[in-house]
């Protein structure tokens, strides 16, 4: 039984002190693999060194919605210079964030379709992080998809009908803890959603699942979101580790 953590930030400062412990962990978890989702410029050499010395890491280049700005445009350049510089397993994470500030909403869907484009012209995945804005950003994905584009709904939390519609235009759910908080709603999107359309994910270090809940959250707590799946989906454990494991080497290949 095998694991992909298919959303961490293992590259964090708060895995400073002991990284090569904690990915050890992961290891030892039976997580065979994990992606790493990209932020900005400044969190690009720690998360090549990572990969450079750990090669089941992988890593991915995106720009975050909280970390665009006016000068997005010249941060986008530059990342479309690494893009050609070296191959990345995807693009991300990307998306739409409301949540914390809307000064730069239009700068923030502009950004998302410009590497919705990269996807597509590299022929790669794209990690989406939706916060309160998953109307826009299902808009933009249903513009943006010529039957190329596909990727995960990054840490979904939203309805069943939301579920459905991020499976219809190609994408994948990635489920963390929050399905195995007592009120995180998720219960009736995982009993409605085929586990084919379904990735596991820690989004490390932050949301660790029950029963480590409240502290720093890592790889190797993933086995705990897959057992709450097995348990909401009444499936074994083994079956949802390797069909979530076949889902993100199929996305990722």
């Amino acid at each position: 039984m095998t694991y992909i953590d298919s959303h961490a930030h293992v590259f964090s400062p708060e895995f400073l002190q002991d990284r090569e412990e904690m990915l050890q962990r992961a290891l030892d978890a039976h997580v065979a693999e994990v992606y790493m989702p990209n932020i900005d410029l400044a969190s690009i050499p720690a998360m090549l060194e990572i990969e450079k010395n750990h090669p089941w890491c992988h890593a991915l280049l995106g720009l975050h919605p909280c970390h665009v700005f006016q000068d997005y445009k010249e941060v986008l350049a530059e990342m479309e210079e690494w893009l050609e510089r070296r191959p990345f397993k995807g693009i991300g994470e990307t998306g739409l964030d409301y949540y914390w500030d809307k000064t730069f909403v239009q700068e923030q869907k502009e950004a998302l379709r410009i590497q919705c484009g990269w996807a597509k012209r590299l022929q790669i995945p794209i990690v989406l992080h939706t916060r309160d804005a998953f109307p826009d950003t299902l808009e933009i994905i249903r513009e943006q998809q010529d039957g190329t584009l596909r990727g995960i709904f990054h840490c979904f939390s939203g309805s069943v009908e939301e579920a459905q519609a991020a499976v219809d235009v190609n994408f994948l759910l990635g489920i963390g803890g929050v399905s195995t908080f007592k009120n995180g709603g998720l219960e009736p999107v995982l009993q409605a959603i085929d586990l084919k359309h379904i990735v596991l994910e820690t989004d490390s270090p932050y949301l660790a699942p029950v029963p480590k809940r409240g502290r720093r959250n890592e790889p190797a707590y993933l086995p705990y979101v897959a057992a709450r799946i097995s348990e909401i989906k009444s499936c074994t454990l083994d079956e949802v580790a390797a069909v979530t494991t076949a889902n993100a080497q199929n996305l990722f290949a």
